[in-house]
């Protein structure tokens, strides 16, 4: 007796239980392809800033391969000599804060590193490799709490910056990358 022949274009005989055909055509597929779509999420983009004490320590390369060792997608990357109206336009939310002309001050004493990363829960997963904002009390393990400290100065100079949402993330890398 001959084997049986796959019907439909597209359809293919497998292996297994012999005689018996199993047909794998676009109708059997679609369904399956859009379960295993639906169960992946969403893939998030955020702006990591390497600041001016950061590239000036000679850290970028390592604060960057830690975030690639926690196996984010870097995608954009430059060097940037940020301009007062750019930081202007990045802190807006900071103004007539007393830390704001500091900060600014700050952030234009040197070249800042502008990254894009992606990945699942990368702005979340950033932010807790970062540490926090104050590196005297940031975890050791952390980028902030290895090689963060409080110099004395008007602000903290903390090393890096990390959008905070999906929204910050959009509106800042088109201000660094737009």
């Amino acid at each position: 007796m001959g084997a049986e022949q796959p019907a439909g274009p597209g359809a293919r005989r497998l292996t297994g239980d012999p005689g018996r055909s199993h047909r794998m055509d676009r109708e059997t597929l679609q369904p399956q392809a859009k379960r295993i779509e639906e169960s992946y999420v969403s893939v998030e983009r955020t702006l990591v800033l390497v600041k001016p004490d950061g590239v000036a320590r000679g850290l970028t390369g390592t604060i960057l391969a830690r975030v690639e060792a926690k196996g984010y997608k870097l995608v954009q990357l430059k060097l940037v000599d940020a301009t007062r109206e750019l930081l202007e336009r990045h802190y807006e939310e900071h103004v007539g804060k007393p830390f704001y002309e500091p900060l600014v001050e700050f952030m234009l004493s040197g070249p800042t590193a502008a990254a894009v990363f992606e990945g699942n829960r990368v702005i979340e997963g950033f932010r807790s490799l970062a540490g926090t904002t104050e590196p005297t009390l940031a975890a050791p393990g952390t980028i902030r709490g290895d090689f963060g400290r409080d110099w004395g100065l008007k602000v903290q100079q903390n090393l890096v910056h990390g959008s905070d949402s999906p929204e910050s993330a959009e509106r800042e890398i088109g201000i660094w990358f737009g």
